[in-house]
C-alpha cells in the first residue's frame, strides 16, 4: 500500500518500479514473464527486462526454467530480519510463550509503526484457530481485530477518523464493523469492560481479545498484548480471558522494564 500522504518530490523512480515488480512477482506464486509483470506495472518491456535482471542479480526474484519469475530467497531474509527487530528482547518473547502454554491461547504483540497499526511478536497456542494472516508484520484490518482496536483506543477521536480515512474500513466477514460511528461505539463498550474485543468480524467463529500493555506519548511505543480464540468461547468467558491477559500483559511489561497500561 503506498504511503497515504502522497507521494514525495524527491521520489526516485527506479527505485519505485522495482518495487511495483517486486510486488507484482510476490502477488503470483505461479510466477510471472516479464511480459505479463510489464503489464501488471504499465512499464514498458524493456525497463522490466533491466529491474526484473537487477533484482534476480540481487536474489530477490529467482527466474525459473519456464521462463517465469518468483520471489528470491533474499525477501526471507530480510523478513527475518524484519521479525528479529519487532521481536525486542528475548525476555519478551519467553513472556509470550509463557502465556500461550498456560492458556493454550495463541498470543501476539502489537504497536504503531510509520503510523500503522502492526503485529510485532506472536507465540502460538494449541487451543486457538489457525489464522495464518496474524503473523509478524501484519498490518491490516485493525478495525476488525481487536489487537487493532486497543492501538485505535490511544488515539484522540480525529486521529482515529484519519486512521481509518487512509487506511479503510474493508469488510471481513458479516460481521465487520464498516463504519467510523460504530467503531466508536465498540471502542467504548471495550473501555468499560476493560478488554477491547472482536468476535468474528476479522474470521468467522473466531474471536481476539486484547488489553494495552504501555500506553507511551510516543505512538510508536504504545504497546497492545491481544490473544485469539473461538468466538464462542471468548463470548462466554471474556472476563476470565481479561483477568489471563492481564497477568500476560504484566508478565510483558517487566520483561519490557515499562509501566503497564
Amino acid at each position: 500500500m503506498r504511503h497515504p500522504h502522497g507521494e514525495p518530490s524527491d521520489l526516485i523512480r527506479s527505485v519505485s518500479r522495482a518495487l511495483r515488480v517486486l510486488e507484482a512477482v510476490g502477488q503470483t506464486p505461479r510466477g510471472l514473464t516479464v511480459k505479463q509483470i510489464a503489464r501488471r506495472c504499465e512499464l514498458t518491456t524493456a525497463t522490466t527486462y533491466h529491474l526484473i535482471r537487477t533484482l534476480a542479480y540481487e536474489g530477490y526474484v529467482a527466474r525459473r526454467e519456464d521462463g517465469t519469475y518468483i520471489v528470491g530467497l533474499e525477501i526471507a531474509d530480510r523478513f527475518r530480519e524484519l521479525v528479529a527487530a519487532f521481536r525486542g528482547p528475548a525476555s519478551v518473547m519467553d513472556a509470550l510463550r509463557q502465556a500461550a502454554a498456560e492458556t493454550g491461547f495463541s498470543h501476539y504483540l502489537g504497536t504503531f509503526l510509520g503510523g500503522q497499526v502492526v503485529i510485532t511478536s506472536s507465540a502460538e497456542g494449541p487451543r486457538s484457530p489457525h489464522t495464518e494472516d496474524l503473523v509478524p508484520g501484519f498490518d491490516e484490518g485493525a478495525h476488525a481485530t481487536a489487537l487493532g482496536k486497543a492501538l485505535l483506543g490511544t488515539l484522540t477521536h480525529d486521529q482515529r477518523l484519519r486512521y481509518l480515512k487512509d487506511r479503510g474500513m474493508r469488510i471481513y466477514t458479516p460481521q465487520t464493523l464498516s463504519q467510523p460511528e460504530a467503531l466508536e461505539a465498540d471502542l467504548i463498550a471495550g473501555e468499560r469492560r476493560g478488554l477491547q474485543m472482536e468476535l468474528s468480524q476479522f474470521r468467522p467463529g473466531v474471536g481476539c481479545a486484547a488489553v494495552v500493555v504501555h500506553n507511551d506519548r510516543d505512538p510508536e511505543r504504545r504497546v497492545v498484548l491481544a490473544c485469539s480464540m473461538t468466538a464462542d468461547h471468548l463470548a462466554e468467558h471474556n472476563q476470565e480471558v481479561r483477568g489471563q491477559l492481564l497477568v500476560a500483559a504484566r508478565a510483558v511489561a517487566a520483561a519490557m522494564a515499562v509501566p503497564v497500561g
